[in-house]
Order: C-alpha cells, then sequence, then structure tokens
C-alpha cells in the first residue's frame, strides 16, 4: 500500500520526525535532541529562527549569505590591489593600516592588532616580522614589559602610504558609497554583532569535529 495520499489533485508526502542534535550556544553538545518536521523529499531551511525566516522560507537568508560571500571577496581583491602598491599581501596590508590607526606615539603592541583584526597573536608576530624584513614597521622594546614589544610605522611606509592615500579614498568611498550616515551606523553595530555570534558558531564547529574525533576512536 502507498504511502503517499491523494487529497483532490495533489498528492501530498508524508512526514517524517527528524532528531537534530542539539548544541548550546557555548557550543557543548546536549544529549538532548529537538525533532524536527519535514516532508519527504524536501530540503529543509537553512535556519529555523522565525527572525531569520520570511513566510516559513529562508530565501531571503540565503540571499543574505550570498550577498555577503561576494562582499567579502571583492573585499579581499581590494586589499590585494592596495597591498600590490605597497608590494605586500592583503593580510599585511591589513596589518600596516591597523598599525596606523593604533600606534599612537608608543607604538602597537601585537596583543592590540590581534584583537581589532580577529586573528592570533601568532599570525600577527610572523607577519609584523616580514613588514619589518621589508622595512615597513620597526619593533621596539615595550618600556612597560620587557617581554613584550610595541611596533610603529616606519618612515618609508608612511611615505608610501600617503603616496597611494587619494586611491585608497577613491575604492572605499565607491566601495561603501552605497552608504549614508544612518546606515554607515546601523551597519557598524550589525557587523560588530555578526563577529560575536559568528565566534561561537566556530567554537561549534571545533566541538562538533571534537566529538566526532572521540566516536571515532571508540
Amino acid at each position: 500500500m502507498s504511502a503517499y495520499k491523494k487529497v483532490g489533485k495533489r498528492t501530498t508526502v508524508p512526514k517524517q520526525r527528524v532528531k537534530v542534535p542539539h548544541v548550546s550556544p557555548s557550543g557543548r553538545r546536549i544529549a538532548a535532541s529537538v525533532s524536527v518536521s519535514v516532508s519527504v523529499g524536501s530540503i529543509p531551511t537553512s535556519v529555523s529562527r522565525q527572525a531569520l525566516l520570511g513566510k516559513n522560507s529562508d530565501k531571503r537568508f540565503r540571499q543574505l549569505v550570498y550577498d555577503l560571500l561576494t562582499v567579502s571577496s571583492r573585499m579581499t581583491v581590494v586589499r590585494e590591489h592596495l597591498g600590490k602598491r605597497l608590494k605586500i599581501s592583503a593580510p599585511q596590508y591589513s596589518l600596516l593600516m591597523a598599525v596606523v590607526q593604533l600606534e599612537g606615539e608608543k607604538g602597537v603592541g601585537n596583543s592590540a592588532l590581534a584583537k581589532l583584526l580577529h586573528v592570533s597573536t601568532a599570525f600577527v608576530a610572523t607577519e609584523t616580522g616580514k613588514l619589518e624584513q621589508l622595512g615597513l614597521v620597526v619593533k621596539r622594546a615595550d618600556l612597560d614589559d620587557g617581554r613584550a614589544v610595541r611596533l610603529s610605522l616606519t618612515r618609508h611606509a608612511r611615505e608610501a602610504i600617503v603616496r597611494n592615500g587619494d586611491e585608497i579614498r577613491a575604492i572605499n568611498d565607491t566601495f561603501f558609497g552605497a552608504l549614508d550616515a544612518n546606515a554607515f551606523a546601523s551597519l557598524s553595530v550589525i557587523m560588530k554583532a555578526l563577529v560575536q555570534s559568528s565566534e561561537i558558531a566556530m567554537v561549534q564547529i571545533s566541538s562538533s569535529a571534537a566529538l566526532e574525533l572521540c566516536v571515532a576512536a571508540e
């Protein structure tokens, strides 16, 4: 006997209960699972939060993801282009501009740069070492902590950034040209929140991978 039912001229597909492992916001997997009702042959939505669903569809959410990926990819192209002007890589360009932002009169430490760019201090130490070899930054001992170093731009780096300043401003003005003051302020708040929530997602992924390794070892 067929599991499908006919309703008028339409054939309905029976629903099945699928158990989805539940992960806490801290990334810990909880023993209890959540049952989700999906139709056989259908694809479940990418999100379950009602705030992200429009009329029970994730179409708008998916478009947002695609748009974010496109913007991210294009921003990488911009960084690579501007980095080439200084004969450095895109990540090194980001580091150099971060030093510009934070150095002040005493220079800036690796930890502050890592926090601003959301990268590890090991990465900062490695890449700023390369920038030092290129004569773009100088490292000095931290007067308050002999074990730490502080970084500042060299005269050569400042001249290079000033020389390319018109192009840097022109590209950024065009890239973010769709934003007025209010939209810029709102986007800044939203992106800060997404950085925080995406960090939790990274913890979830790491926890899931670790759990898979434990299960495989049993």
